[in-house]
């Protein structure tokens, strides 16, 4: 297993998620998902304890789920609440449910142990909430490919040159040192790009006439939340790194959603601090971000087929791989956490430790 799975995990948008029962997978669990008629978001485990029918091949009454094999009927708890024919009700009749939180247009579901739930460790920007920002939903990227492969490249700026050069990159960048920051609880990896053309994305949005000073900022969240901040400013004004919103600065932010060991769902958004309120620019932006965003999926692809194939010797590291080398070993260290219980310090020991 290669998940984790206390964490929360996007399952959607908001707007995705109405009345009818919808099947979802997220880290190899099953899922039947639906709005209630309070509002909420219920998901429950996509499995009948019967016969395994999947419930989303049931029917909905009210705010209770009916198995459609012999009509074992489910609340939004998980609990059973009818069995035709009998009056009594198992105590194993039940299935799974989820605690799920609905923010800013963004489903959030936790795969994990339920009283480990915290709503407070959901991924936020103040950018959601601030009146000169303005949100766009974008889409989703269905890619065949390990969850890692696609987490790390999103904490990567090393190859936006070679995978995106007319879209988020281009030659400029090439030799441009990396900057690499492993210490806190966010991994980040940035650049700036100085005096330089601006790339496609800004010719378009930027209306730049000369060069510009670009950045990008890569922080990847645990387990697989990534924000790149990404903009650019006329050289001339000779901007500080730590006032970007004076140029034209964008959030794209990738949620990153495995479904299973071969298959990943990246839930695309993006923030920005121009052309408010302009549906056609988030039109313009979502057609060049799906531009870019296959070129991502071709490569990852390609790299997963490839990673099922006989290796003939060890893969390399080089020197960009600083970022993604460090995610991975988190990564196992939270796995690893998931599969043992810490009891604590004992009492009494009977070994005495002296490292």
């Amino acid at each position: 297993m290669s998940f984790i799975r206390n964490a929360w995990y996007v399952a959607g948008w908001s707007s995705a998620f109405g009345e009818a029962l919808s099947p979802l997978e997220i880290t190899g669990q099953r899922l039947v998902m639906f709005r209630a008629s309070d509002g909420r978001v219920i998901a429950l485990e996509d499995r009948c304890p019967h016969r395994l029918l999947p419930l989303s091949k049931g029917k909905r009454i009210g705010d209770t789920v009916q198995c459609g094999y012999h009509g074992m009927t489910f609340d939004s708890a998980g609990k059973c609440v009818r069995v035709p024919g009998q009056t009594n009700l198992p105590s194993s009749a039940y299935v799974d449910a989820f605690p799920v939180e609905d923010r800013h247009g963004i489903v959030w579901i936790w795969m994990g142990e339920p009283e480990r739930a915290n709503p407070d460790d959901i991924f936020d920007l103040p950018q959601f909430s601030d009146p000169g920002w303005h949100v766009h939903h974008g889409g989703q990227l269905h890619i065949r490919a390990h969850y890692l492969n696609v987490a790390e490249n999103l904490v990567d700026p090393a190859h936006v040159s070679f995978v995106h050069p007319t879209t988020l990159g281009n030659s400029a960048s090439e030799n441009v040192p990396v900057h690499v920051s492993t210490s806190g609880d966010v991994l980040r990896a940035w650049r700036w790009i100085r005096d330089a053309p601006p790339i496609g994305f800004f010719q378009k949005f930027g209306g730049f006439s000369g060069n510009v000073d670009r950045w990008h900022y890569y922080d990847l969240h645990m387990p697989s939340t990534a924000v790149i901040d990404f903009g650019s400013i006329a050289t001339e004004e000779a901007c500080p790194e730590e006032e970007r919103d004076r140029g034209v600065r964008i959030f794209a932010l990738h949620f990153v959603t495995p479904v299973t060991e071969d298959y990943t769902i990246d839930h695309w958004m993006h923030l920005r601090n121009t052309a408010q309120g302009d549906d056609a620019a988030s039109d313009q932006m979502d057609a060049m971000f799906r531009v870019a965003f296959d070129e991502d999926k071709q490569v990852l692809e390609a790299i997963h087929a490839e990673e099922q194939r006989p290796q003939k010797r060890k893969p390399i590291r080089i020197a960009i791989d600083k970022a993604p080398n460090v995610y991975r070993k988190r990564i196992r260290d939270l796995i690893e956490a998931e599969r043992t219980e810490d009891l604590g310090a004992p009492e009494g020991p009977a070994y005495v430790m002296h490292d």
